[in-house]
């Protein structure tokens, strides 16, 4: 292969690679204009990586529970936000704010949460600002 077939090669994949980078880390889904927020109890905390979710069943005045999804980022920023699992064990009582999904289904990346004995989480905290 010639130097330059290898240099079109490698250029080629790295004009690939961000473009990827940033289709998955899209938050084109969220109305990122809107918010909703909704009060229940923590069914589980996701904490993974790339994404973590923290999953709360949401009452309706008929007693019908919905779960909701709500989005974050990976441990790492999480644990600089100050968030850690045991904040949010299964049972735990919050409100939590987010910005929903355009299409309606019962998800929301998190914005913030408080919980029933009033202590705030903001997930957003973690990002390191240079």
């Amino acid at each position: 292969m010639s130097r330059r077939t290898q240099a079109a090669v490698v250029l080629g994949v790295l004009a690939v690679i961000p473009a990827r980078a940033l289709a998955h880390h899209s938050a084109a889904m969220f109305d990122e204009k809107k918010t909703i927020t909704v009060e229940g109890e923590v069914r589980e905390f996701q904490l993974t990586n790339p994404h973590s979710w923290l999953l709360v069943d949401v009452k309706d005045k008929d007693g019908k529970v919905t779960t909701w999804g709500f989005e974050a980022e990976g441990p790492s920023t999480l644990a600089r936000a100050g968030i850690r699992p045991s904040d949010f064990k299964a049972g735990t009582r919050l409100t939590i704010t987010g910005n929903p999904m355009k299409d309606g289904r019962p998800a929301a990346i998190w914005v913030s949460a408080v919980r029933a004995d009033g202590k705030a989480f903001n997930p957003r905290a973690g990002f390191v600002v240079r």
